[in-house]
């Protein structure tokens, strides 16, 4: 298969194994699309409206490595580099796959150059074609020869459930179906590139480290140097760059793939998501998502056990969500003790017919009780109105976050006593 290097938007496709590599299986892409209207059941109410299938902020700038191209009837394809962009004369070699016992067997093993898949699935009969993104899967034909790879490895910024098990996955599927032998583990994020030695990866060495969790490899946010980290790319002879991270970590990496461009390298860029928010609107679901959803049930159980305890309880569960509601959502739908789901796509009021507090009261009336889940990014404009501060970011870049969790505990208080 092709890998090249895109980065994650907040506007245009937000998907980040959005490179190509010429060993490893790319994701296949499918709107992450849901419509959710003000869903009202005995007990639970959410208030929610239609998310947008790219469920990222939307005043954000689109990925500089996305290529568009336009048809007559609509149909646009956002596509990622490849190397023969600016390599057109770069030779070709059959899959090893095809060698494969487990593959040799299988019809249609490979996927099609041309196969595209739409962002949409719903549309009217006389819409336009709309935008497509290149399938995933892998290709006939790869760029590289296996006994010529040297391949590694990178994990940046936060930690998310599953990051072992794709490190692992790399390097058995680089080993045992391409047939790759030199893979590099780079230590500590981004860093690790200039300040870090290397730890050479195998399948015996990460056999075990998906029953761990964090990242076998460790991690760091910042550190982030194109032109460090492209020189030593270029000094150990490194042609295939997997990088594992979240939105901040892709960016970095489209960077180092037009560094790469610059310099006319035989180098492959391949950023793998890491997003525990499920944010990423054309692939099924995100790695870590299943387990941040099945552990916010928890507290929300707690939540619920403690709430119905006592008279007029009122339960607050703050989940993680920065700028989209799909670990809230889902917990809640799973859970069904949640009263109230808060999200960042769909703004919210307090006061006045239709406000929380009018539909909280209701519940307390009606139950004596009530469970509020809110995510993280909910309602930040009203905390931003009141607690005055400045902008801060983190070391990977991302705006921090006003906590939204004592504002709207405080609120309730103030309204109920």
């Amino acid at each position: 298969m092709d890998l090249s290097a895109s980065s994650l938007s907040k506007t245009h496709p937000p998907f980040s194994l959005s490179s190509t590599s010429s060993f490893s299986d790319q994701l296949t892409f499918h709107p992450n699309y849901v419509q959710l209207l003000r869903f009202r059941r005995s007990h639970c109410g959410l208030f929610l409206r239609n998310l947008p299938s790219i469920s990222r902020q939307n005043n954000l700038p689109p990925a500089r490595l996305s290529n568009q191209t336009f048809d007559n009837d609509g149909f646009v394809l956002e596509d990622v580099p490849h190397l023969t962009n600016f390599l057109p004369d770069l030779p070709s070699y059959p899959s090893p796959l095809q060698k494969s016992q487990a593959y040799s067997i299988v019809k249609n093993t490979f996927v099609n150059p041309e196969d595209v898949v739409a962002q949409t699935i719903v549309v009217q009969k006389d819409s336009r074609r709309g935008v497509h993104f290149r399938r995933a899967g892998p290709r006939e034909k790869v760029y590289f020869k296996p006994e010529e790879v040297r391949a590694c490895i990178v994990t940046c910024g936060g930690l998310c459930p599953g990051i072992n098990t794709v490190i692992r996955e790399i390097v058995c599927g680089l080993n045992n179906m391409y047939g790759v032998k030199d893979i590099l583990g780079i230590e500590e994020g981004y860093k690790g590139f200039y300040s870090k030695n290397t730890l050479r990866l195998t399948p015996k060495l990460v056999s075990d480290i998906h029953k761990l969790g964090g990242t076998f490899l460790r991690t760091s946010r910042g550190g982030h140097d194109t032109h460090k980290i492209v020189d030593n790319i270029e000094d150990r002879g490194i042609n295939q760059v997997y990088i594992i991270g979240g939105d901040g970590t892709q960016k970095g990496a489209a960077l180092i793939y037009e560094e790469v461009e610059k310099r006319c390298l035989q180098v492959a860029v391949a950023g793998v998501p890491k997003t525990i928010d499920n944010d990423i609107a054309v692939i099924d679901k995100s790695f870590g998502f299943d387990t941040a959803v099945e552990e916010a049930q928890r507290a929300i159980n707690a939540a619920h056990v403690e709430v119905n305890s006592v008279e007029n309880g009122i339960g607050i569960v703050k989940l993680m969500g920065r700028y989209s509601g799909f670990i809230a959502m889902h917990a809640t739908l799973a859970s069904r003790d949640v009263d109230c789901c808060l999200i960042p796509e769909s703004p919210f009021y307090l006061e006045g017919r239709g406000g929380l507090f009018e539909f909280i009261d209701q519940r307390l009336k009606e139950n004596g009780h009530l469970v509020i889940v809110v995510a993280e990014g909910a309602g930040q404009e009203y905390v931003a109105a009141e607690v005055h501060t400045l902008e801060e970011k983190d070391a990977s870049g991302n705006k921090l976050l006003l906590d939204v969790g004592p504002w709207l505990s405080n609120k309730i208080k103030i309204q109920h006593t």
